[in-house]
């Protein structure tokens, strides 16, 4: 026994004795002496505020991400070779394209010589490190907190099994290949790649100015208007249409362009120029550009969301995609919440489909909807088939009802052509009684944008989406319960991750970018959190 405890002994000296040549090893191998590793280690322990104003106490922290960097590589510099700061500002230059600001991550200190007094040297290897995991954060995760500004809920049990990697693990692996880092750090999401792409092509474009159209009567084609020689001028300025003759006669050529336009910003392609269709066209070519800014922003909150598989609801756009293995395999239309009773974001696992389903009305539009009508005609419920049912589910009598203060009862409609819901139900766990379903409302679908709804998702097209879903044995049992015109409970036999998120710009399967009226007004927050200094 004492020989093993001699054995285990050797064993734990040998050991620490190889970690601390490893650890000269590494220093070495940077270049650098003991006093520079010294004067580093100074700063986060005998001399915390050595580098102030630059760096704060808070970011010299032990622990903290910027001491478990540097404890990692046995607190040696890490900037001192030119070509490895020179790898860095120009990686930190490009985050303009992401719409970030290269500025926050203080070019200038790799720009500029490396002090000759060691523990100013010190301060700037520090300063740099500091900034370089900040911006692989900001790329990886979002420049600002996404949950003050946009709230965003997830299920528990919804977080990807392949989660992103770490910002420390980022930027070890950026110490021997920094492109490699930010690469791994920036969203690898097709979405995130397209519109980053087109952000950078138009921010080096000179920001154009388009002409006003002042608001007036619905502008219809054929009519003759005052406001159409602006029309053309604006439709003209974007190349929409060539430079024509000025005329108050809005012709065929001009509803082609304006079709064109409402199309590539989300509206109904009518050609009628209403309020939707004047916000758009009169929205500067400078807010647009910061409006690409706040979307890049929006993926970069969720790249870590959206997994190979995703059901997507892209709220704003009236939209549900589904993907496998990243590919886009379905899409069809939604409607969604509109302002006063908003889609609310998250990510949730599909449980399980209602097939059939009754609908009980949820307490919002029972107490804002429905009571309302009831109080003034009590044949209502009788005309939209509703039962009126105890908190245990037994029928009640309505003339019985005290409906000025009905206490706690339950509206249900039974399963039909009528009922609200459809014939399908797609459910996923969340506190805001949500979920995507049917409906009997499919002229809805012809709209855009298509805000309609108390907040739960009418996807058009509900049933068929379950062929790509689902194996063939599954829907030919769900065909046949449906046709029975029983309500049915049917389980998933995989829980599918679903995602509901909210942009107003995207590009879309064929490379044009779709920009969209704010239907949520949420942009300028966004906006404005983006714009502020954090340091």
């Amino acid at each position: 026994r004492i020989m093993d405890c001699k054995a285990r002994l050797y064993k734990k000296n040998a050991h620490y004795l190889t970690a601390g040549c490893l650890l000269a090893l590494t220093a070495q191998a940077y270049g650098v002496d003991d006093s520079a590793s010294q004067a580093i280690r100074q700063s986060f322990t005998a001399q915390p505020g050595a580098c102030a104003p630059a760096l704060m106490a808070t970011e010299l922290q032990v622990p903290g991400l910027l001491h478990e960097l540097y404890a990692r590589q046995a607190f040696t510099p890490l900037w001192q070779e030119p070509s490895r700061r020179a790898a860095l500002l120009h990686e930190l230059e490009q985050l303009a394209d992401d719409g970030l600001d290269p500025s926050e991550y203080r070019l200038d200190n790799l720009r500029a010589p490396l002090p000759k007094d060691l523990q100013q040297r010190a301060c700037a290897d520090l300063l740099i490190s500091h900034s370089y995991l900040q911006a692989l954060q900001h790329l990886a995760h979002g420049r600002v907190a996404q949950e003050p500004i946009e709230p965003f809920w997830r299920a528990p049990d919804s977080l990807s099994p392949t989660p992103r990697p770490s910002v420390l693990s980022l930027a070890r692996q950026g110490l021997d290949d920094l492109p490699a880092a930010f690469a791994t750090a920036r969203p690898v999401l097709r979405q995130y790649r397209e519109l980053r792409r087109v952000y950078a092509e138009r921010r080096r474009q000179p920001l154009a100015e388009w002409t006003s159209i002042p608001g007036g009567r619905l502008l219809r084609p054929d009519m003759h208007d005052a406001r159409v020689p602006l029309l053309a001028a604006r439709l003209t300025e974007e190349g929409y249409i060539d430079e024509r003759p000025a005329s108050d006669h809005y012709d065929a050529t001009l509803v082609a362009a304006v079709e064109h336009f409402q199309t590539r910003h989300g509206l109904q392609a009518d050609a009628v120029i209403g309020p939707d269709s004047l916000t758009a066209l009169n929205t500067s070519a400078a807010a647009r550009l910061e409006q690409l800014r706040v979307n890049l922003e929006r993926w970069r909150w969720l790249a870590g969301d959206i997994e190979a598989e995703t059901l997507l609801v892209d709220i704003a756009g009236g939209q549900l995609s589904y993907y496998r293995d990243h590919q886009l395999l379905w899409q069809g239309r939604a409607q969604v919440g509109r302002p006063a009773r908003q889609t609310p974001q998250l990510k949730s696992l599909v449980s399980r489909l209602t097939l059939n389903p009754t609908w009980t009305v949820p307490p919002t539009i029972l107490r804002e909807d429905k009571l309302p009508q009831i109080r003034r005609d009590l044949g209502y419920l009788q005309r939209q088939q509703l039962r009126v049912l105890d908190r245990d589910g037994t029928p009640l009598d309505p003339a019985k009802v005290d409906w000025q203060k009905p206490g706690a009862i339950i509206l249900r409609q039974d399963a039909g052509p009528n009922n609200p819901l459809g014939q399908l139900v797609i459910r996923f766990a969340n506190p805001f009684s949500v979920y995507l379903h049917d409906t009997p409302s499919q002229h809805l679908f012809g709209k855009s944008p298509r805000a309609f709804s108390s907040g739960c998702v009418r996807i058009e097209g509900i049933v068929e989406l379950l062929d790509t879903l689902l194996p063939a044995a599954d829907c030919a049992e769900i065909a046949r319960l449906l046709a029975s015109g029983k309500t049915t409970e049917f389980p998933m036999r995989e829980r599918l991750p679903i995602v509901l998120a909210y942009w107003t710009a995207t590009v879309d399967a064929d490379g044009e970018l779709i920009l969209r009226n704010d239907l949520y007004a949420r942009d300028r927050k966004l906006l404005a959190a983006l714009q502020r200094n954090t340091y």
